[in-house]
């Protein structure tokens, strides 16, 4: 879609390479298998530009047996419904499933890793599971699934996914509460009508082994079934780490092509995984002990069941009318006992001096001990869900309109019984003893926390196309959260608030061509005290944290399409945050901006050569506070972060490829006593792919480099360190 305009002539012979024809990417909903020339071909008739006497010369793609594609064209998560992503006026960053293959990457976490700005925080307090920061904030309540809020705590697998979409930016016009940072959705893959089959076998060092299947099945000419499944036990380059996980996620589609469709699915999940914890600070960075250095017990784990059943009835009265219901059921429980350094001590007794202030001290290591502590816990969450939504395009005059406008209402119940053993060990910093718990060690029942709430929302977006070249969007929706919490032991007692908030999207986006989109954008979000259902005592009775973005960018499709540039410019400021101004109270006085620069690329240099890449620049300070934190950078936010992928066809067969990991220095918590050193991690790979099976190497952290990975902010701030030198070796057999 790139004519011959001098910008296009520079940027060919800037890359030294042709332009090529718009045709070299599947939609991220569809299977690496089905990358065919036809598709391709078909792709090329939709999107080609007219015919132009000076259009540059072409290139094909037909060099590996089975093609895999890292570029999406469309996402789901920034309007509620499949939409091209020149037409959405935010940063929005695809992560799809011949991209996560390439990499070895089975985790949400290790698929996180592709979107820069996101951070990775740990299990901390009654949260347990995928702990994420985007864009300088929390994102551990903003996760969703096929466009449902995934509450649900636990970490999160990638086997049934089609992809990953990271909408940056607030977007509680769109999702509700939370999405301070943004969102993330999972988005699941789909039955269709294909026969397929698919088996693939993992091994690698450090006693990984893991196996998955992926099944779809033709019922009628209009039906279709699909089974993904998966199991692991995934030992560590940390001592002890071993985690054994499965899950089942089936599908069943009736009425595919016809205008009435029905889908009903589940996700069902048991993890038992050993806690991490990571290492303490000293003297202002992670203590300094080799990176397999763990200090819980043998006897720790983390055991999650989690069940999540959705069912959706779609009609499509007309081309320009369509209504969807869905209704989604889920639960989960976590059963975690789990044991993290607590505490410097200069001694080896209970008694002995602890360290504080960032733990700085001449004495060396081999002189210090850890105080271990356990974090004892079981929660149970449960949600129902349910949206309507009507999509109606209609015109007014030569404007034409595209509006969705529904209503959500949810309910939400969280529980938490803590537990805390007593007479826990203390250890040495250096060579703790592998040991389970010791005979001395009771447990004594902490609090119980009964939590729940209710919701109902209603919205409203409008897409207005005033000329071939402007669009205006602009959405609203109203919020009612109303929750109540109950302790046993902590405070407070009791507590409950009813919250209405108005949430405002707005966007002006300019097509001057057909490969080139710039927007300027506005959002905002909300943050009740009780968003997570657990709550900061004195908080309570404050109204919601509100945040606003503003963004202004650019998305390019160069080179006939094949490559897929954005950037973008950003503010988002929460200029009402919670401070605590005295021992009794808090206020909203508080005030948190991130300015920031992202950039991303994505597609085909060549018909053999393809990248994935992105930069986050963010510039993160708290303005105001209370607390003596103002004017600190905040916890797990680090200026630079960046993400890079390429893969080369050596041969129609042969492939080879890689790329850095990239993320500067960060705080692990907002009093900035502990930073943790920034890294850069390299991954490379080399695969052979045939039609009908793939065999695949990759090394992650080639060069061994000791990093760390996840940041936990409480007692003085904890640090994970990454995963060492790791080689897998991946077989995937198509029938």
């Amino acid at each position: 879609m790139l004519n011959h305009t001098p910008l296009a002539t520079a940027l060919a012979l800037a890359f030294a390479i042709p332009v090529a024809t718009p045709a070299l990417a599947q939609s991220a909903s569809q299977p690496a298998a089905s990358s065919a020339p036809q598709n391709a071909q078909s792709s090329a008739q939709n999107n080609a530009p007219a015919a132009d006497a000076q259009t540059l010369p072409t290139i094909g793609v037909q060099s590996q047996a089975v093609q895999q594609d890292f570029q999406a064209e469309r996402a789901t998560v920034g309007a509620k419904t499949p939409t091209a992503l020149r037409d959405i006026p935010q940063t929005v960053t695809v992560i799809n499933r011949d991209l996560l293959a390439s990499q070895g990457a089975t985790s949400f976490t290790d698929a996180l890793r592709n979107a820069p700005g996101v951070t990775i925080g740990a299990a901390e307090g009654g949260q347990i599971g995928n702990n994420i920061n985007l864009r300088g904030f929390t994102a551990q309540n903003d996760i969703y699934r096929d466009g449902f809020r995934d509450r649900n705590q636990y970490y999160r697998d990638t086997f049934d996914l089609e992809a990953l979409e990271v909408l940056y930016g607030p977007s509680s016009m769109l999702f509700g509460r939370g999405s301070t940072g943004g969102v993330i959705n999972q988005v699941s893959k789909k039955a269709n009508l294909t026969d397929s089959a698919e088996v693939s076998g993992m091994i690698g060092t450090n006693d990984r082994y893991r196996s998955t299947v992926d099944v779809n099945h033709k019922l009628t000419d209009t039906s279709a079934i699909r089974l993904n499944a998966f199991g692991q036990s995934l030992g560590s380059t940390r001592d002890v780490m071993k985690n054994k996980d499965f899950g089942v996620a089936p599908e069943l589609r009736f009425g595919i092509g016809t205008p009435t469709e029905i889908t009903l699915s589940a996700l069902i999940q048991r993890n038992n995984d050993m806690p991490d914890y990571g290492v303490q600070a000293l003297n202002g960075r992670p203590s300094p002990v080799p990176k397999n250095t763990f200090y819980g017990l043998t006897s720790d784990r983390t055991i999650q069941n989690v069940q999540i059943f959705t069912g959706a009835i779609k009609h499509k009265f007309s081309d320009d009318l369509t209504l969807t219901n869905q209704t989604q059921i889920s639960h989960s429980m976590t059963d975690a006992r789990e044991t993290a350094p607590q505490a410097v001590l200069t001694g080896p007794l209970a008694s002995s001096p602890a360290l504080s202030n960032g733990n700085f001290t001449t004495l060396s290591p081999s002189q210090l001990f850890i105080k271990l502590q356990s974090h004892d816990r079981v929660i149970q969450n449960h949600a129902v869900y349910n949206d309507t939504m009507v999509e109606y395009k209609f015109d007014t005059g030569p404007i034409k309109h595209d509006v969705i406008a529904g209503v959500e209402v949810g309910h939400d119940s969280y529980t938490n019984q803590a537990y805390t053993r007593n007479n826990l060990p203390i250890v040495p910093m250096l060579n703790p003893p592998i040991m389970g718990t010791p005979s001395n060690v009771t447990t004594t029942v902490g609090n119980y926390a009964d939590s729940s709430a209710n919701e109902i929302a209603a919205y409203l977006n409008d897409t207005v196309t005033l000329t071939p070249h402007w669009k205006l969007i602009g959405g609203l929706r109203w919020d009612r959260f109303s929750a109540s919490i109950h302790n046993t032991v902590s405070a407070p007692a009791y507590a409950s608030q009813t919250n209405y908030f108005t949430s405002v999207r707005a966007g002006v986006i300019y097509q001057p061509t057909d490969w080139q989109s710039y927007y300027v954008s506005y959002g905002t979000s909300f943050n009740p005290s009780l968003e997570n259902l657990t709550v900061t005592n004195l908080t309570q009775n404050l109204a919601p944290e509100s945040t606003k973005s503003y963004e202004v960018g650019g998305k390019w499709d160069l080179f006939g399409g094949n490559i897929s540039l954005t950037s973008a410019l950003f503010r988002q400021e929460k200029d009402n945050a919670r401070t605590q101004v005295s021992p009794t109270e808090y206020e909203l006085a508080g005030d948190i901006r991130v300015d920031g620069f992202q950039a991303s690329v994505v597609g085909h240099i060549t018909d053999k050569w393809q990248i994935f890449g992105g930069y986050t620049y963010m510039d993160a300070t708290i303005l105001k506070a209370a607390d003596g934190t103002q004017g600190h950078t905040p916890a797990n936010t680090p200026r630079n972060t960046l993400t890079f992928w390429t893969t080369y066809a050596i041969t129609p067969h042969w492939e080879i490829g890689g790329g850095p990991i990239y993320m500067s220095s960060r705080y692990a918590s907002n009093t900035n006593f502990v930073k943790v050193p920034g890294y850069t991690r390299w991954d490379a790979t080399a695969a052979y792919h045939a039609k009908k099976y793939d065999v695949r190497l990759n090394l992650l952290n080639l060069t061994n480099k000791y990093y760390y990975d996840a940041l936990i902010p409480s007692d003085g701030g904890r640090s994970v360190p990454g995963i060492g030198r790791t080689l897998l070796a991946t077989f995937d057999y198509r029938f």
